[in-house]
């Protein structure tokens, strides 16, 4: 019988926490994103996979489904920027400020973000464009 598509997105979460290299996880998102297409979470995932395999227009079109998706996610704002930098769009600031509003009012979602920053330069060191967006959320 196939996983529930619940069961394939914890089993792509518990890998990438044990330090599965995005590359490897990027086939069992696209599949979670496929079997369910409105699924925002997904999406930011897949978005931040793509973002941390040096990918920024794959990664630029799943944040921009993820914030269709759910526009009150402050992460899914966070990738689309950091895609947007990496691929020389305008528009920017829009997405940080949003970002920035939400983390506000959200002691949650702020330390989530944070979180994801630190996991990410863990990752990936001297990420401009992250280091970019942090900087410009952690003294908006």
């Amino acid at each position: 019988m196939a996983e529930t598509v619940e069961a394939l997105f914890e089993q792509g979460l518990q890998r990438y926490n044990a330090g599965e290299a995005p590359a490897n996880l990027l086939p069992l998102f696209k599949e979670v994103c496929e079997r369910s297409p409105k699924s925002s979470p997904a999406w930011t995932c897949l978005a931040w996979l793509y973002l941390l395999d040096s990918k920024p227009s794959q990664a630029m079109k799943a944040a921009q489904k993820a914030v269709k998706l759910n526009p009150q996610d402050p992460q899914a704002r966070v990738n689309l920027a950091i895609a947007m930098l990496e691929t020389a769009q305008t528009g920017v600031r829009q997405h940080v400020e949003t970002a920035s509003q939400i983390i506000m009012v959200s002691e949650e979602l702020k330390e989530e973000v944070e979180r994801n920053f630190e996991d990410g330069l863990s990752r990936k060191p001297e990420w401009k464009s992250l280091l970019r967006v942090k900087q410009w959320l952690t003294e908006g």
